[in-house]
């Protein structure tokens, strides 16, 4: 397939402002001006007309397809709240490709995105990052494990508390995940000295963690939890990401300081608990001006996921510079998922997952003009 005449952001190179973008199979040949364009083989040919051309947009933290929209408790299997210590929870058993919300994402140019369980659980379990396109999630997959979910603050702390259970209180949820992480330690040791008589289910899942290939991902909203997770993560000597970090702007030298990335939101919903009572737009903006790698998510369906752009719109709106925004969905989002090998930039031998929109997608009148993904064209905008 051959696009020309887009106006093309690579979201790595400087925008081409009459260009064009050749895939073959499912990747990207060849990005370039018009003015480079020598010869047209024997392809099917798009003429944008000067639509903006960018990479598909990423969604980095949600729940789609586990929580499902129409089903209520029938369709939700984000969380397991019978026991706060689930790592061998795996998300690509909970997910159902047949939710409608996959179809939202597709239409709005969410090409991919990092799903998973919920929060309610000190340790949640393995998140996949997956395109959003198929029907069986085995064929949609991108990278899995491609993070171990953890949570700070009131989701465990109320869900078990609540119950009578331990974890009860905050100190309750960070000795409860240093508990379990120094078993995985131990246990890796005697795995890699071959102690081991058997193979452990609960454990197995912390090896990806402990040699550093995926990340936990860490969610917390309010400062003293982001800086829990923070601690922990340096003490045991493991990557993380902050997710929400919906108080991250408050503690921006700590942040930078710790190097670890941070996705921010949903801020496009009700300040429904006491810790994000300092919710705001203005808070990746913030965290960007001090240095920080940021993305921007819906946290689906807490926010519904094609409302993505018009999230990182609104960061725009209060203060992130307008390619920030962009990046925040796309590249950005690519790096802290660990993925930007495969999408997130416009680029030779990436993913042919590409977009196509009338203008700028953070502008609330914009349409998505075409959807493609692995070099395939999912959604034609036929109005």
């Amino acid at each position: 397939m051959l696009i020309i005449n887009g106006r093309i952001f690579t979201m790595e190179e400087s925008l081409i402002e009459c260009g064009f973008v050749r895939t073959k199979g499912n990747l990207i040949e060849e990005v370039g001006s018009m003015s480079v364009l020598s010869d047209r083989k024997d392809e099917k040919i798009l003429d944008v007309r000067g639509a903006w051309v960018m990479p598909g947009l990423i969604e980095s933290h949600a729940h789609i397809g586990i929580t499902e929209e129409k089903w209520g408790i029938i369709g939700d299997d984000s969380n397991e709240m019978t026991n706060p210590s689930t790592a061998a929870l795996r998300a690509i058993d909970g997910i159902n490709p047949m939710d409608p919300a996959f179809h939202d994402a597709i239409e709005a140019g969410i090409t991919s995105v990092m799903a998973g369980p919920g929060s309610a659980n000190v340790i949640g379990g393995q998140f996949v990052f997956m395109k959003t396109q198929g029907r069986c999630i085995d064929n949609m997959i991108v990278k899995y494990p491609a993070a171990m979910k953890v949570a700070f603050g009131e989701n465990p702390k109320t869900t078990y508390g609540n119950q009578g259970q331990y974890p009860s209180t905050r100190m309750g949820v960070a000795a409860m995940l240093r508990n379990t992480l120094h078993k995985a330690i131990q246990y890796k040791c005697k795995k890699e000295k071959g102690e081991l008589s058997e193979e452990d289910f609960e454990l197995e899942p912390w090896l990806p963690v402990l040699n550093k290939e995926i990340p936990l991902k860490a969610h917390a909203h309010r400062a003293d939890d982001i800086l829990t997770a923070i601690r922990i993560a340096k003490e045991i000597d493991v990557n993380i990401t902050i997710d929400h970090g919906t108080e991250g702007h408050l503690i921006t030298d700590e942040i930078k300081a710790s190097g670890y990335p941070v996705i921010v939101g949903t801020d496009l919903t009700s300040r429904s608990k006491l810790e994000v009572q300092n919710m705001n737009f203005k808070t990746c903006g913030i965290l960007q001006k001090a240095g920080i790698l940021c993305a921007i998510t819906t946290d689906h369906p807490v926010a519904l996921i094609q409302s993505l752009p018009l999230c990182a719109g609104l960061a725009v709106k209060h203060g992130l510079p307008l390619e920030e925004g962009l990046r925040a969905i796309t590249i950005n989002a690519a790096k802290i998922c660990r993925v930007d090998d495969r999408v997130g930039s416009l680029k030779k031998g990436k993913d042919a997952d590409i977009v196509i929109f009338s203008g700028n997608p953070m502008e609330i009148f914009t349409k998505t003009l075409y959807t493609i993904i692995d070099g395939k064209i999912i959604y034609e905008n036929q109005g």
